[in-house]
């Protein structure tokens, strides 16, 4: 059994968590399912909108999906609540690819 599927055996036993959320995303990202690590990685933030990390990979996997106008508006999140936490490093991460996403928006736009 891999760590994915580990994962998901915990949240159908009900642990049900923003970390685990992220957890899951996390992995999804990694194993190249852009869907399911959308869907984890939006839950997780819905959990615990204070979760900067959970913000950084969200963006990162919506700018992966051509979703640029949605991963900018995860990365705005993402850095006030980064800035808000002391997260000094994940708030510069995400202004640069704040910057990457709204490029690209502006040209698709």
């Amino acid at each position: 059994m891999n760590m994915i599927d580990n994962l998901k055996k915990m949240l159908e036993r009900g642990e049900d968590s923003a970390l685990l959320r992220y957890s899951l995303g996390t992995a999804c990202h990694k194993a190249g399912d852009l869907p399911q690590a959308r869907e984890h990685l939006a839950e997780a933030v819905r959990q615990d909108d204070a979760y900067s990390a959970a913000w950084k990979a969200y963006g990162k996997v919506l700018a992966e999906l051509e979703l640029p106008a949605e991963a900018a508006a995860a990365f705005e999140s993402g850095i006030a609540v980064a800035e808000q936490n002391g997260d000094i490093q994940a708030a510069k991460e995400m202004k640069v690819f704040l910057k990457r996403a709204k490029k690209k928006s502006a040209h698709e736009g």
